[in-house]
């Protein structure tokens, strides 16, 4: 439980008059005050004590429990078939993992990963298979998991991008993306990942295209207890994001949050308003939000996104629904720039650092595999 103070858009006199003098405001005549409330919000807990949600099933297999991700699903009962191929073998080499390697590639174009991603995994795994040493009490099956977990960590970017802050004056955290992924909603999310970095934060209503889209983020925000900046409709949003910078700095604000306009598909239009937006504000961050639904599809628009207007990361959302997880698996290596955040579902807390190792464990379901390989690892290199 948390004590915050929620904020939003407002310009009326008879409600600052009413606030008591011992509550902390933000004086603005586009800012609307609330009262301080308990917010039912927590904290997120860490992986191991998570409960599992709705996303998640277990299975028995024999005497052991698989936890599964429902999005890698299907990658990973595909790739459950690569390591059953090995069952009996008693070295890795050329003959005995050309099945194996198929059924990787298989499994990695079922989950939507681009076929040029897919040939320089299987063709990475592959080499290394069979120039890795035997180690005594290391089954076949088992070297060429804990090969695969590596490779895939690599290929989500090896380890987590975290948010950039600015040296001075406030973060400028700007984000775009189509229409229906969700953006709205990773505004809100991010100012409350903010806030529990001990960030203060304000979000910036800029997209003027959609009254619904101002009314919604007001709601957030006095959801997760940040204020709301907004001009309404009729001012421009480089216009809006430039004078939401100035009041932050007025009021000591660490972060702001730009939502901006999507469309249902990427035009000129969209693009020339986001080129603006960051010639007026100079954004630390630009992050695209993409839906993981749409797989490989989402590694063509980071790319795009990126080499019109450069962006710094992106953010995954829906990553607990049925995608079959190819966004993850392709953004990265495709596109050059990093996953940072992931959205797990729709409470405010289920926006998530992006750690590729983590993602290659929920994969693959087979963390206590990895584990007993990399201490066996550990032993061997010692004697070395």
């Amino acid at each position: 439980m948390e004590a915050t103070t929620t904020l939003t858009l407002s310009s009326s006199p008879a409600a600052a008059a009413r606030r008591s003098p011992t509550r902390a405001t933000i004086s603005h005549p586009h800012l609307r005050h609330y009262p301080v409330r308990t917010s039912r919000l927590s904290v997120a807990q860490s992986l191991a004590s998570r409960p599992l949600s709705s996303g998640w099933r277990r299975r028995r297999r024999g005497s052991g429990l698989v936890v599964r991700a429902e999005t890698f699903g299907q990658l990973t009962t595909g790739l459950e078939s690569a390591w059953n191929k090995l069952r009996g073998v008693d070295v890795l080499t050329k003959e005995t993992i050309v099945e194996p390697m198929r059924d990787i590639r298989r499994a990695l174009l079922e989950a939507d990963v681009s076929l040029p991603v897919v040939r320089r995994f299987v063709s990475s795994v592959g080499e290394k298979a069979l120039g890795s040493d035997v180690i005594r009490g290391i089954r076949p099956e088992q070297q060429l998991v804990k090969i695969v977990h590596d490779e895939l960590v690599q290929l989500m970017g090896g380890e987590e991008s975290d948010l950039v802050f600015a040296k001075t004056g406030p973060t400028v955290i700007l984000l775009a993306g189509l229409q229906g992924v969700g953006k709205t909603t990773v505004c809100a999310k991010l100012a409350f990942y903010l806030k529990k970095l001990g960030k203060s934060c304000m979000l910036v209503a800029a997209d003027v295209y959609r009254p619904a889209a101002i009314d919604q983020l007001t709601v957030l925000g006095e959801q997760v207890g940040v204020p709301v900046y907004s001009e309404g409709t009729a001012a421009k949003p480089a216009e809006i994001t430039k004078n939401a910078v100035e009041e932050a700095k007025r009021n000591n604000i660490d972060a702001i949050v730009v939502d901006t306009a999507g469309r249902l598909q990427i035009d000129k239009t969209m693009m020339v308003e986001l080129k603006e937006v960051k010639k007026a504000v100079n954004p630390t961050e630009i992050l695209l939000v993409v839906d993981a639904m749409t797989g490989q599809e989402a590694a063509a628009l980071v790319t795009t996104f990126n080499i019109e207007i450069g962006i710094s990361g992106a953010i995954l959302t829906k990553l607990d629904g049925d995608s079959r997880g190819g966004a993850a698996l392709s953004v990265k290596e495709v596109s050059g720039k990093p996953i940072k955040f992931v959205g797990r579902g729709e409470r405010m807390e289920d926006l998530e650092l992006f750690y590729p190792d983590r993602m290659a464990q929920r994969v693959l379901g087979m963390g206590d595999v990895l584990s007993f390989v990399e201490k066996a690892q550990e032993v061997v290199s010692s004697f070395l």
